[in-house]
């Protein structure tokens, strides 16, 4: 080059050196001060910029080349040997320092064809530095001119492989080679803007969640590469995509000269590398495994490594890599030396990472499989082959068929058919359609028949090579299979093992010489160059193509002999798939899975057979196998992928029935997510979808859905539901749908969602909408719509037949926008709603076309009504509208005559626009509430809304609050012509009701803080609002002056009902202004004030049609109205007051007539306030309760409410607990009053019991004393009793708990033996400290003492009981009293007359032998009449009877004569005999009788004549007792009741047992329950009973009694005239059973009770059974829980109850009642009144069921006692039920327990408790009841004395709040 031409290189190339060295400014500097002289370096001084020192320094270099070319060759020699420059860069500065050529500028220095990658001069690697200057001249030249060398060989390389004349040498042969030997034609190829990066473990495939628009051609992969590191492309592709196929189109193209921006390419397979077993170095892979260098490959490589940024490194088929990729830790863990030997999977990585060659780009082909993380966090390009598309197909066909007669008939073939276009969209697949179709062509005029799946077409291709090598033309595809059928046995074999092996590549060694020939010849198998583990060439064979191998390999499985058939179950590789992915490559392959499948259709049933030389039926078998694993790999659970991959193989079987079973079991529904469905993916998916016997949901997420797969959908009829989201979406797919949508016939859900929607793509869109019919749902979210797009959309809402919603949320929703479909919503009669609120925007529709709503609205009923009209919902929330849009929207809403919502909340009407709406109310129609909150209201605006409420009668309630923006008007129904004619004054408007819309009015004014000139306002409003019933205006802090404002303004207010002034910051003076009120005001019925720190103030009222009852016959009208007052109440909360404040308070409540209730709470009452209130007590006529709580009273104070009974005759009770909580209550006259008086927990001592006894013993009525918890001790018990006698009538008195010792149990003692009034005294002195006295007024002979725990000396009680003559009961529990105390204190005890009882229970008893206890027995000095002996217990009773009868000694002796056991040797028995002669009733329990006891007893027994009860409960005898005890009861002939229950007897004493029962002529009660007695049994004591004509009673429960012993137990029963009580619960009777006793039933004539529970009868015994009893008069009782009746019997039983006229206990629980079974029991029980008691419990009543019984219960008068028991009864029913439960007067036992019963349920159950006056327990355990729903029913308690318990356990109550509860009332029981 001339020196020109250097100048102008260097000139061109220096501004790009300066950048380079401004990153080294330190060795440019060294630089100049070596090089240039002092004159030079002067013109730095003064510079301090550094990048301007440099600039300047370099500049001198510059200008030296012209001054001074030795200096500029220096500088330039250095440049290139110290400095690491990029590879232009260096050629040019190595020119103009003397050294190589400089190729011509345009070409060497254009920056975006070679960019520079680096960045800063760096020192020479340490293989690329030599160091003499001229050595290292020479070897940068050989560099360049070897590695030139080598690129032109490499070009020259791929040029004869794959360039134009290698395609044209391919295609000579007669057999066309594969469908790689065409000419290329461009595939689809789409970049991925995001990816999906999983772990490993989850083994998914990669997942590409968006695609760039634009197809990419081959060059844009390598464009905009980013500089200066390792650049990775991953290029992913399905099987058959034509992978390889691009690899080799990038070779040849770059050889071509195309890819001009890389200099070397190198090209690398991995079924290649994984040959390779050893460690390879950098050069080995690059120059041994793909082409060596002629000469000089170290200087290559060298070239390379500095030049790697213009290197192209690919790598083909990493899903084909059998190793693990190993990445380094760092480039320094490679090793000092970086380019060593390293496994191929090390250096892969290494490359990836740029460890090896920095700065070159990596590209990888793969299937969409897992990579590594080490591999896939290095990728900069994401990009994916689509394969073909049906340009591309077309294209290929035309270069694929030569001829054009061909050509033109195969492409109109193609075109024509749908599924077999689908296939060729795979290009490996289009080869294979394209040969077969070729031939069809070729061979066939007419009609073709083309095969219909892929394995179809791969059995067809490989036909046709067979038929081409054999030169056939007539003959047919199956003329000689013999001679071919072993080689294509071994060619499956060998298929078979590489995929085993996971293979690719085999050796010439490893092909058999006639499969090599056979499958070369027909282009199966393709030759080439294999690279050895040394590098050295040998020759291999591959499949053409892998799917080829997968192929035969699956011919294989399903052929071969040699594969069995658990074999073959192993080897379905979709299994493997889904479940073994433990490594990545698990999968190898991809298509076998759908050969095996397509295999097993029926139509290759005949080929397989031929191939494998057996009959079909061998085949078929192999084949159900398949099949079966396809349906049990089906289950609903399936992901996306794994439902198209099923699929695909149901497809390939073309069998339906497979097709229905699989779709059942995927549940109809389909979901796929961020797939890309190829068109043959949708063709299988479709073919599922068509065969399913139910409707299908298709949903689609993120997929790439062509117009192809549209095409596919639109023949699947049964599609119901269809949606797509996507921001791939957009007008050219809405175009495409809109063709396919009516195609699909049953299409009801549709969604297309995060797509690009405008109006071309609506105006497509909405005629396919039209024309589907039976669409329902059409969903548009997020579509990027606009103002023009979304109004669009309103011409459908007439134009759908069957709509019902439309969802456009997410768009753009302007106020144009709004408008618009509030006009269409208005004018579209099928319009039910439109819900505006931000980005959301739904219509609902009715779902009926406008025709047939045209034609129900013309339409009249048959009873002449017209058909309710459309309601329209209007909701536009948080729209930002304004005041100027508030008269079109109320011109829009007066248009529309069907409103019955409007919601405008969170808009920016403000007053004006408020005010504007408000003036059009009563020209709108409108039925529901208009909604204005949060629209900026002042409050202005709320009087304004008020002050509509006067105008518009239509207005049912106005809810407005200033503070919390809330402002909501509810109107009644009725239309805006009743509305303007119903308008007049407010004089009309109050005297003439009937013109009035609305009967109840209700306003809440809440958080408005009214100033003063408001206030007056809003008075002035109210008084002209007529009909308001409910007024809130709490928070306002009205204060007592606007009290007092509102007080004087309730007189004007006739129809109010209830007044909330909640937090208004009113004192005392403001209650005082309300009480004036509440005492001009006889309606007014409540007023409760709280002024604690939640200020609580509620006013109620009643009708105030009524007169008020002021003036002097005030008394007189309350006497003649009774019923008529209703009951006024007043309640004062948290509320300090002061004597002179009690004053004041009840001087105004003194003339409140009708006062029925005062209740004072946290008030700090004192003495001198309880006396002023003492003092107004008699005054207070109406009064019935005062209550004060949590109020700390005195011990005086307590005395000061204790002496009310004598200030105010009426009062009845009194009770103060804890000294805080006092409650009194009022009789309605002091006519025979009791008086209660109970003082709990109150700090009395003995100082203060003799002023309570004087104030107590004035009152002459006490009836109870209640003293527990206080401080009495002895002393203060003492002067108790020292009071008894001036207690005048019968009296209860119980302390319990006042620290009473030994001593003042002994006065209580005395005072029963002194006292003729004492009659029962408790005394327990254990931790429970129980103490209660009976007094009993008159004469009352029996007295009561039981002692528990008090320790007496058997000498101290004797004493003391010694002078209690009249006891008649003594019981000595746990008194630590030994059996010889007893005996002692037995012996002492006696009296005059009369019986007297005596019971010790001590542990001791427990133990104790029989004979002892009988010893102890008799000691006592009276004759025994019973015993009773309790071993489970510890107790042992004697009863005796005084005097003594006298007795001749004659017959004393007989008696011991006839005595077995000699009376001698047993002294005993003598008395025991004396004292029992008139011993009654024997009862034993837990004893264990030994066989002498046994003995003994049943010898005794016989001496006792005038036994009429033996009493036997879960004892255990011998077979030899009982052998004894037989004996004995068949000579007792007196005996009247048996009862041996839960004994163990054993066979032999059940025989003996029912020997005795013969011939007991007296025998009337028999009790043999829990005897499990067997059949035999059984029937040999039921035989029997027939000897007993007395019988009335007849227990024979739990003993697994069954229907086998009915027969003889009926006839028994038959004879029995007399029974009256049969128990036979808890046995297994069954419906056999029940209807033999059923027959017997009508002749017993006496029968009052009977039990057949727990017994498995069904309905039809139990229809049987309720029919017999219609006879039975006498039933009283009937228990049938426990069995299955259900409705059927229910309407039977209903039937004959009325008949049973007696009937009072009816138990029917779990007995299969439903709501429908309980209709009809529920008609009957309101005709029978006498029912008491009523079981329904654990029957599903539900609700509608609990209804039903209310209704029922309306007429049960004597209903004493019901359980409803877990019914599943909710609050649902809880008025109704309260309502009937009400009824009853006389229940006392209610029983609701596990149910669902809440706090609606409490409250109601708290109002209906005033009338049910005798109630005593209600259970609610287990229900879902608050502490507000307790705290209701807890005040409600403290009217009803006579409650005992209100069971709440486990309901929603916190164990805090429980506690309280429990102290404020005792009653509540919150324990298990």
């Amino acid at each position: 080059m001339d020196e020109e031409s250097l100048q102008k290189a260097v000139h061109s190339a220096w501004p790009q050196l300066v950048e380079f060295l401004n990153h080294s400014p330190e060795w440019v500097l060294e630089k100049a001060k070596r090089f240039l002289p002092q004159e030079n370096l002067s013109q730095l001084e003064g510079v301090s910029d550094l990048k301007k020192k440099i600039s300047l320094v370099l500049d001198i270099f510059l200008r030296s080349a012209s001054t001074d070319p030795s200096l500029f060759k220096y500088f330039m020699q250095s440049v290139c040997m110290e400095c690491d420059l990029p590879l232009d860069l260096e050629i040019v500065c190595m020119s103009a320092s003397g050294e190589g050529p400089v190729a011509p500028v345009p070409e060497v220095f254009d920056e975006t064809k070679f960019p520079s990658t680096s960045t800063r001069p760096e020192r020479r690697r340490p293989w690329g530095s030599l160091s003499p200057i001229n050595n290292g001249k020479q070897s940068k030249q050989q560099r360049l001119d070897s590695s030139e060398k080598y690129r032109q060989r490499i070009v020259t390389a791929m040029l004869q492989r794959y360039g134009m004349n290698r395609l044209a040498e391919a295609s000579g042969g007669e057999i066309r080679q594969s469908a790689f030997s065409q000419a290329f034609v461009n595939l689809v190829i789409r970049q991925s803007k995001a990816c999906k990066v999983k772990s490993k473990a989850k083994e998914e495939p990669i997942t590409l969640h968006e695609h760039g628009e634009a197809t990419m051609r081959l060059p844009d992969l390598f464009e905009n590469m980013p500089s200066g590191s390792t650049e990775v492309i991953l290029l992913l592709g399905k099987p058959g995509m034509g992978k390889t196929r691009v690899v080799n189109k990038i070779c040849q193209q770059w050889a071509e000269g195309v890819l001009r921006q890389y200099k070397l390419i190198f090209l690398f397979e991995f079924r290649q590398l994984n040959l390779i077993r050893r460690k390879l170095s950098l050069q080995e892979l690059l120059f041994d495994f793909f082409l060596h260098p002629e000469d000089c490959p170290s200087a290559v490589l060298e070239h390379l490594l500095e030049d790697a940024q213009h290197v192209l490194m690919i790598f083909d088929g990493l899903d084909e890599f059998m190793g693990d990729i190993n990445l380094p830790s760092s480039p320094e863990s490679l090793g000092p030396d970086p380019l060593g030997p390293l496994s191929v999977s090390e250096l892969f990585a290494s490359l990836c990472h740029g460890y090896l060659l920095p700065g070159c780009t990596v590209l990888i082909t793969t299937r969409p499989k897992m990579l590594p993380n080490t591999v896939f966090k290095t990728i900069t390009l994401l990009a994916e082959i689509w394969g073909f598309d049906h340009e591309k197909v077309e294209e290929y066909a035309s270069s694929f068929f030569h001829c054009s007669a061909l050509k033109d008939r195969a492409i109109a073939c193609l075109k024509s058919d749908g599924k077999l276009l689908s296939m060729c969209y795979i290009p490996s697949l289009c080869n294979v359609v394209c040969i077969c179709l070729e031939y069809l062509l070729m061979r066939d005029v007419g009609r073709i028949q083309l095969p219909q799946t892929m394995t179809q077409f791969y059995i067809k291709m490989v036909l046709i090579f067979i038929h081409k090598l054999q030169k056939w033309s007539d003959a047919s595809e199956e003329a000689d299979w013999s001679q071919h059928r072993g080689t294509l046995a071994s060619l499956g074999e060998l298929a078979f093992k590489g995929l085993e092996e996971k293979k690719m590549l085999f050796y010439a060694g490893e092909v058999p010489v006639p499969v090599r020939d056979f499958a070369s010849l027909c282009g199966l198998l393709l030759a080439f160059e294999v690279k050895a583990n040394n590098g050295s060439a040998q020759a291999g064979y591959t499949f053409v193509h892998f799917s080829v191998q997968e192929f035969f390999a699956a011919l294989f499985l399903l052929t071969s002999n040699t594969i069995d058939v658990s074999y073959l179950k192993e080897k379905f590789f979709l299994r493997s798939k889904w479940i073994l992915k433990k490594e990545a490559k698990m999968t190898f392959a991809d298509n076998c899975d759908i050969f095996l499948s397509g295999l097993s259709s029926q139509g290759c049933r005949q080929f397989l057979s031929s191939l494998a030389g057996r009959n079909e039926s061998w085949i078929q078998e192999r084949q159900a196998i398949i099949t079966q694993i396809l349906k049990d790999l089906a289950t609903a659970s399936l992901t996306g992928p794994k439902v198209v991959d099923l699929c695909h193989c149901v497809y390939e079987t073309q069998d339906l029935d497979l097709a229905q079973h699989v779709g059942k079991l995927l549940n109809f529904h389909y979901q796929f997510r961020n797939l890309r469905l190829m068109p043959l993916d949708m063709t299988s998916l479709a073919f599922v979808f068509s065969s399913s016997p139910n409707l299908v949901s298709v949903v689609f997420v993120g997929c790439v859905v062509e117009r192809e797969n549209l095409d596919v959908l639109a023949g699947c009829e049964n599609i119901k539901s269809l949606s797509f989201q996507s921001r791939k979406y957009g007008n050219e797919f809405a175009a495409d749908l809109s063709k396919s949508l009516p195609k699909m016939k049953r299409l009801t859900t549709f969604k297309l969602a995060g797509g690009n929607i405008t109006v071309s793509g609506l105006e497509a869109l909405l005629p396919a909408f039209s024309n589907c019919h039976q669409l329902e749902d059409i969903n548009l979210q997020n579509n990027r719509m606009k103002e023009q797009e979304m109004v669009k959309m309103t011409e459908i809402f007439s134009a759908v037949e069957k709509l019902k919603k439309i969802d456009l949320s997410h768009n753009q929703i302007s106020e144009n926008t709004i408008l618009a479909f509030c006009r269409a919503a208005v004018t579209s009669p099928n319009v039910t709603e439109l819900h505006i609120r931000k980005n959301t925007l739904t219509i609902n529709f009715t779902g009926q076309s406008l025709k047939s709503c045209r034609a129900r609205n013309l339409k009249i009923k048959g009873d002449g009504t017209i058909p309710k009209a459309q309601i329209l919902k209007l909701r536009l929330q948080d729209c930002q509208l304004l005041p100027k849009h508030a008269a079109q929207i109320a011109s829009i809403l007066r248009s529309c005559s069907h409103l019955s919502e409007i919601d405008l909340s969170g808009n920016k009407l403000g007053d004006e626009g408020c005010r504007e709406l408000v003036k059009m109310l009563s020209k709108i129609s409108i039925s529901g509430p208009l909604n204005l909150s949060n629209n900026q209201l002042s409050l202005k605006g709320i009087l304004c809304l008020l002050h509509s409420m006067r105008i518009c009668p239509t207005i049912q309630k106005l809810e407005a609050s200033f503070h919390q923006q809330t402002a909501v008007l509810t109107l009644a129904s009725g239309g805006a012509a009743d509305a303007s004619q119903s308008r007049s004054s407010d004089d009309q408007l109050s005297s003439d009701k009937g013109q009035m819309v609305a009967t109840s009015r209700k306003i809440r004014l809440t958080g408005n803080c009214f100033p003063s000139e408001d206030l007056k306002s809003l008075c002035m409003v109210l008084r002209r609002c007529c009909n308001v019933t409910e007024l809130d205006l709490s928070n306002n802090s009205l204060g007592d002056s606007g009290i007092l404002k509102l007080a004087e303004l309730l007189l004007d207010m006739k129809s109010l009902h209830s007044l909330r002034l909640d937090q208004n910051r009113i004192s005392l003076d403001g209650v005082f202004s309300l009480l004036r009120s509440f005492s001009a005001l006889q309606q007014m019925t409540l007023i409760h004030v709280d002024l604690g720190n939640a200020q609580l103030v509620r006013l109620s009222f009643g009708d105030r049609s009524r007169p008020n009852l002021t003036g002097e016959h005030q008394d007189e009208l309350l006497v003649c109205l009774p019923h008529s007052i209703p009951a006024r109440r007043f309640s004062l909360k948290d509320c300090v007051l002061a004597p002179e404040d009690v004053a004041k308070l009840f001087e105004i409540l003194n003339k409140c007539s009708g006062l029925s209730e005062i209740k004072f709470s946290g008030n700090t009452l004192n003495d001198e306030s309880v006396e002023q209130i003492l003092k107004f007590l008699p005054h207070l006529q109406s009064l019935k309760l005062l209550s004060i709580r949590n109020n700390k009273f005195s011990p005086h104070g307590v005395c000061l409410l204790a002496s009310a009974f004598n200030l105010c005759e009426r009062i009845c009770e009194v009770e103060v607990r804890s000294s805080e909580n006092a409650c009194l209550h009022f009789a309605d006259g002091p006519e025979n009053r009791e008086t209660h008086c109970r003082l709990i927990d109150c700090g009395i001592g003995q100082d203060d019991i003799k002023e309570l006894c004087k104030i107590l013993w004035k009152s002459g009525h006490l009836a109870e004393l209640d003293l527990s918890r206080n401080h009495l001790s002895n002393g203060g018990l003492k002067c108790l009793l020292e009071h008894l006698p001036r207690i005048q009538t019968s009296c209860l008195m119980k302390i319990s708990h006042n620290g009473i010792s030994q001593d003042g149990v002994l006065h209580l003692v005395n005072a029963l033996a002194t006292s003729p009034d004492v009659t029962e005294v408790h005394i327990s002195l254990c931790s429970e400290e129980i103490l209660t006295i009976t007094l009993a007024k008159g004469n009352n002979p029996h007295k009561t003492l039981r002692l528990k725990q008090c320790s007496f000396r058997a000498e101290q009680l004797a004493a003391v009981l010694g002078k209690c003559l009249a006891l008649t009961d003594f019981v000595s529990v746990s008194n630590g009293m030994t059996l010889r105390d007893a005996e002692s204190l037995f012996r002492a005890l006696r009296k005059p007359a009369g019986l007297l009882r005596m019971g010790i229970e001590e542990p001791w008893v427990k133990n104790e032998s029989l004979v002892g206890l009988l010893k102890l027995a008799v000691e006592v000095q009276g004759n025994i009449t019973e015993v009773t002996l309790r071993r489970d217990a510890s107790l042992f009773v004697v009863e005796q009877e005084f005097p003594q009868p006298v007795e001749k000694v004659e017959s004393v002796v007989s008696r011991l004569h006839q005595c077995e056991l000699e009376a001698k040797g047993v002294p005993f028995l003598q008395k025991l005999f004396e004292k029992c002669h008139q011993l009654c009733a024997l009862k034993w329990s837990d004893v264990l009788f030994t066989d002498s006891e046994a003995a003994s007893i049943s010898g005794a027994l016989l001496h006792f004549p005038a036994l009429k009860r033996l009493e036997m409960t879960c004892c255990r005898i011998s077979s030899f007792g009982t052998q004894h005890l037989a004996e004995a009861l068949c000579q007792c002939r007196a005996l009247e009741d048996i009862s041996i229950s839960k004994c163990n007897l054993g066979i032999e004493g059940l025989n003996n047992l029912a020997n005795a029962l013969e011939g007991k002529l007296h025998l009337k009660s028999i009790n043999l329950g829990f005897l499990n007695l067997e059949d035999g049994n059984a029937l040999n004591l039921i035989s029997r009973l027939s000897t007993l004509p007395l019988l009335r009673r007849l227990v024979l429960n739990n003993n697994s009694l069954g229907s086998e012993v009915c027969p003889r137990l009926a006839e028994v029963l038959k004879n029995a005239i007399h029974v009256e009580e049969i128990n036979l619960s808890y046995n297994k009777i069954e419906d056999a059973g029940a209807k033999k006793i059923a027959m017997v039933v009508p002749e017993l004539k006496h029968l009052k009770q009977i039990d057949l529970s727990r017994n498995s009868i069904s309905s039809t015994g139990g229809q049987c059974f309720v029919e017999a009893l219609a006879s039975s008069e006498s039933l009283e009782e009937l228990r049938l829980s426990g069995n299955n009746l259900g409705c059927e019997t229910m309407a039977k039983l209903a039937a004959i109850l009325p008949s049973v006229h007696h009937l009072k206990v009816l138990h029917l629980s779990s007995c299969n009642i439903d709501s429908v079974g309980m209709s009809h029991l529920a008609k009957a029980l309101s005709e029978c009144p006498p029912i008491q008691e009523l079981s329904l419990s654990e029957n599903g009543l539900g609700s509608e069921g609990a209804q039903a019984l209310a209704e029922g219960l309306a007429r049960s008068s004597q209903l004493r006692k019901i359980e409803l028991k877990m019914c599943g009864i909710s609050d649902l029913a809880s008025k109704p039920l309260a309502s009937g439960l009400s009824r009853c007067s006389l229940l006392e036992v209610v029983i609701l327990s596990w149910n669902a019963l809440g706090d609606g349920s409490s409250l109601e159950l708290a109002k209906i408790l005033p009338m049910m006056e005798r109630l005593r327990i209600l259970d609610l355990d287990h229900n879902e009841i608050t502490a507000h729903g307790i705290t209701g029913l807890a005040e409600e308690l403290t009217w009803h004395r006579r409650i005992q318990s209100v069971r709440l356990w486990h309901n929603k109550v916190s164990k805090e709040m429980e506690r309280k509860l429990s102290t404020e009332e005792p009653r509540l029981h919150f324990s298990a």
